[in-house]
């Protein structure tokens, strides 16, 4: 009898336990992470290959590594303002925490090594402003810079990896990275709420980004490949096949339809949180705009021609908010 009720205990505990890492990781997060490297390789005009494979997993790692500092820094301001948290309730040692941000961000930089020295170039810096931002500029004036920069150093990471031509994806990058400024800037006031500016800031940032990618495009790197004569660097280009007009076609229209996306699953929850910043709107403002970086991934791709990587990036939405409905982004 006693016996039977012990492997109860330890089967309750097991899903308790598995669910707390959940919520220190912030697994429905993870599903916005994929799309930095494959928007990075699609400005490079590059095909996903086996290292923008490794890319995403390192990306995946650092990311998971920066979850867990993030909590670890935050254990003494959690358990005053979110006891429920897995550290403050005491559902996983700090310890467990911190070990495992370490390793995680030790096997993100070996696959991005895995990747060639150009995807390695990158994502030390990204490891590095992981950990800086969590351990000293969170809670500065830098914090938000700081964020923006990691998310614009994980599309250029997928550049990296895939072609190794990172200047290319910089105009990618700025806008991801600006779309994730403002998105941080809310968050600092996700607890205590307060005052409208930091999502008014958001909406309208949302509204250039979205002008932004509504815009017909300049030829990207697959267009100018084919309008520029062997050895000639004209501008003068061969009779367009129709396969490409279908595929530019397509992609355009999925380009605009996730604009429009991007621009309803962020700027809804902002404008909601503007009119009345408590922090349980405040909170859904951050989800919101967290969700939204898929959109803004598949627009960004689609906008550089590749319609068919965009709809992948496209698919995980529903997926992380299938996740999300058991753990929350925040």
């Amino acid at each position: 009898m006693g016996t039977s009720t012990s492997g109860r205990g330890n089967a309750d505990r097991r899903p308790s336990r598995r669910l707390a890492w959940a919520e220190l990781l912030r697994l429905p997060a993870l599903f916005t992470v994929p799309g930095d490297a494959l928007a990075g390789a699609a400005a490079t005009a590059g095909t996903p290959n086996s290292r923008t494979l490794l890319a995403i997993g390192s990306s995946l790692c650092l990311y998971e590594a920066g979850m867990a500092l993030n909590d670890w820094a935050d254990q003494d301001e959690d358990a005053a303002e979110r006891p429920h948290r897995p550290l403050p309730s005491g559902r996983i040692h700090p310890t467990a925490a911190l070990s495992a941000a370490c390793l995680l961000t030790g096997a993100g930089l070996a696959l991005a090594a895995r990747a060639g020295r150009p995807a390695l170039a990158v994502a030390a810096p990204l490891a590095a402003t992981v950990w800086a931002y969590d351990l000293t500029l969170k809670h500065t004036a830098a914090g938000p810079p700081a964020m923006a920069a990691a998310r614009s150093l994980d599309l250029l990471l997928g550049a990296a990896a895939t072609s190794g031509r990172v200047h290319e994806a910089l105009p990618s990058a700025a806008l991801l990275g600006t779309h994730t400024l403002a998105v941080t800037t809310v968050s600092r006031r996700e607890t205590t709420g307060g005052s409208p500016l930091p999502p008014l800031a958001a909406l309208a940032t949302t509204a250039l980004l979205t002008r932004l990618l509504t815009r017909r495009p300049s030829p990207g790197p697959r267009e100018a490949a084919t309008h520029d004569l062997p050895g000639t660097g004209t501008d003068t280009a061969p009779p367009a096949r129709t396969g490409d007009h279908a595929s530019r076609s397509f992609a355009d229209t999925l380009r605009l339809a996730m604009a429009a996306t991007y621009a309803a699953t962020a700027g809804r929850r902002y404008f909601h949180a503007a009119l009345n910043p408590s922090p349980p709107l405040t909170q859904r403002a951050v989800g919101g705009g967290i969700r939204a970086t898929i959109p803004l991934q598949a627009a960004l791709t689609a906008r550089s021609g590749a319609g068919p990587t965009a709809v992948l990036i496209a698919a995980l939405a529903p997926l992380g908010r299938r996740f999300a409905r058991k753990v929350s982004v925040t």
